[in-house]
Parts: structure tokens; sequence; C-alpha cells
């Protein structure tokens, strides 16, 4: 067939042939039919309290798990390590905490540790998202580090706790480990819970909950703004400023570009658990 009577965006395609009865692919991902069928639900699926959007990330993780390559992360990490100082000092000192929640009662409202008692308190959480296990590999340590921080990025970053703000500290992750990993390959390995987890509050807004869009973005932006201003927040002691005030906490550990957001009105509707938000821009 001459190529003018292809159509456009249909040139270039060639036919695959193969003796497999089953879809072979050079993606590991799209091979796996389990995330295939994960992420069409979490893609398309209205939202439900049959399916707590936290449930599905429950379900995703044991899937990236069983695909990834883990010895060549290690070695990605090693050699990243003799490059870049600054991770090799965080990881030669391999901090993990050991808080528990009573622990942030005695800090004073409007620090760091008391907004976040505050919160926790306040809402049904748990501060450990996933059990604690002491860590015996890099990424291990990465990935408990990140759990560790992940409800303090929140209100570092500016997101509130809430469904939409939940894109703030995806966003400023996707943002602040590119620009401190060296190598891209690493960055975006440490990368995939947040791509993965960002998609259902992309797609699924657009699809479904188009009236807080303009909501979605704001709260994109802001987190990549913070990501890509800040220093590596995802590499701090946190816990050295649970004390400070949040401005100060946030100068200390050279967050910047940060602006507080209340979503809570929008991410109850997106959740399907309240009205539609009236009078109210995007990041109000």
């Amino acid at each position: 067939m001459m190529t003018a009577d292809v159509p456009y965006l249909a040139r270039g395609v060639m036919p695959v042939e193969t003796p497999s009865s089953v879809l072979v692919s050079s993606s590991k991902y799209l091979n796996d039919p389990r995330l295939r069928d994960w992420l069409a639900m979490i893609l398309l699926r209205k939202n439900g309290a049959d399916m707590p959007p936290p449930a599905e990330m429950y379900e995703f993780l044991p899937i990236l798990d069983s695909l990834r390559d883990h010895a060549r992360i290690e070695q990605m990490f090693a050699d990243e390590r003799r490059v870049n100082p600054a991770l090799d000092a965080w990881f030669t000192a391999g901090f993990v905490s050991t808080y528990t929640i009573d622990d942030f009662a005695g800090f004073a409202p409007g620090s760091l540790g008391g907004i976040f008692h505050a919160q926790m308190t306040r809402g049904d959480y748990e501060i450990q998202i996933v059990p604690f296990a002491a860590p015996t590999t890099q990424l291990e340590f990465y990935n408990v580090r990140s759990g560790q921080t992940h409800d303090f990025e929140h209100i570092l970053c500016g997101g509130g706790f809430n469904f939409m703000g939940e894109l703030v500290p995806y966003w400023y992750r996707l943002t602040n480990v590119f620009k401190f990993i060296r190598n891209p390959e690493l960055a975006a390995e440490l990368s995939m819970i947040q791509i993965f987890g960002s998609l259902r509050y992309t797609v699924r807004t657009m699809l479904h909950y188009p009236q807080v869009w303009p909501t979605a973005v704001n709260c994109i932006q802001r987190g990549m703004k913070v990501g890509q201003d800040s220093d590596a927040l995802f590499m701090a002691k946190l816990e050295d400023v649970f004390h400070l005030p949040l401005d100060q906490a946030r100068a200390a550990l050279g967050v910047r570009g940060a602006v507080d957001g209340d979503t809570d009105a929008e991410g109850a509707f997106w959740a399907e658990r309240g009205p539609l938000p009236t009078g109210r821009g995007p990041a109000q």
C-alpha cells in the first residue's frame, strides 16, 4: 500500500509476527496481566466505598515489587553513591525513626510536630502506612523512609490530607527525586509509586469528576514547583525540625515555593463523599 493511502496517524506501524498464543511485549509492565487489569481499573472506574483509593495501592505494591529487577536497582544505588556524596551520606547514616503518635502530643500547636499530631488524631490515620520491617537493602531503606516522611511531605509541601491534596506530595517527589538523583533510570525506579498512584487522581478526575479538574491541576503545579525549587527533602532528617513552626521548618529543610491550599471539599467530592464545592477557586 502506498504511504499516501495510509492515514497519517497509522503510518509506521509494522505488523508483528510471533508463535506465542498470549500477549508478548518488549515492556515487562505490559506483559503482566495483573498490572494491566489494575491499571485499567484505577484509570477508568468511578469511586465507591467498596474500594477506597488506599486499597488500590495496597494491591499495586506487590505487583510492582514482583516486576522489579532488585539486583539491578541495588547496583544502580551503589553506582550512584560513588558520584552522589549526599545520597551516600544519607545511606551511611541509615537513620530510621521509631516515633509513635504519642511522641507528638507535646509539640506546640503550629509546629511541624504539632500539626502532624492534630491531623493524625483528627482523622482515621495510622502513621506507619506499611508495617515496619528493618530494611536489609538500599531500596528497602529508601521505601521505609519514604513511608515515614510521606505525611510530613503533605504538610511541608502544602498538600491537604485529602484525595486532591495527595497530588502535591506525589508531584513534589516526581520532580525533586530527578533533581537530586543523577541516574534517570534509578530516579524512575524510585518514582514508580508516585507516577502510577497519581494517575488515579488525573485520569479519573477528567473522566468522572471534571468539576474539580482545575483543583487537580493546581495541586500538580504546586507539587512540581516545590520539587523543582527545594532541596532534597526526601533525604532530610525531618525529625530534627518537628519542634519548629511550619515556616521555620520549611526554611530549615530548604523547602521553597510551598503554598498551603484547602482542598478538603474538592477531595470529598472526588471521593463521592460530599457535594460539589461552590464559590471557591482551585487553591482556596
